[in-house]
This record gives structure tokens, sequence and C-alpha cells, in this order.
């Protein structure tokens, strides 16, 4: 129960998608939430600052977990505000 390698076509196919992957990767940009961003006013910019945000104010008690809740749906849920940003 093996693939059986026509010449190496495989491999080449195979070899041919990770380079395609890695150029693809590479001329996106990358994450855009590899790193916390805020924005000129301070404010968390991306999905990763919004959430280290959130967790903050909830160990402080600054909000109630309802709107940090709120908060992270509408800027980080399914179609939230901060994706990509």
């Amino acid at each position: 129960m093996g693939v059986a390698l026509n010449g190496g076509s495989a491999v080449r196919t195979c070899s041919a998608a990770a380079i395609a992957f890695a150029a693809g990767w590479l001329l996106s940009g990358g994450d855009p939430n590899d790193r916390p961003r805020l924005g000129d006013t301070g404010l968390p910019k991306n999905c990763r600052a919004i959430v280290q945000a959130n967790v903050d104010a909830y160990r402080a008690k600054t909000y109630p977990p309802d709107a940090i809740m709120a908060s992270l749906e509408r800027n980080c849920g399914a179609g939230g505000y901060s994706w990509g940003r």
C-alpha cells in the first residue's frame, strides 16, 4: 500500500507546491497578527493587541466579562473588524 513514484514526478510536484506556498507567504506580507500593533492613538489595532488588552482589562476588573467578550467578538470574531490589520 505504497505510493508509486513515477520517475520522481510526485516528489517534484510536492517540491513545486512547497516552493509556491513559501513564495506566496513571503509576497503576502506574512501574518498581520504576528505581533501586537497599536494605532496612532495607542489603542490596539490588530487582534493580537486587542486580545491582550482585553485580558489585561479582565484581570484588572476594568470591564465586566460581558463587555470584554463583546469587544472580542466585535473586533476579532468571525466577522471581526480587526482581522488583517
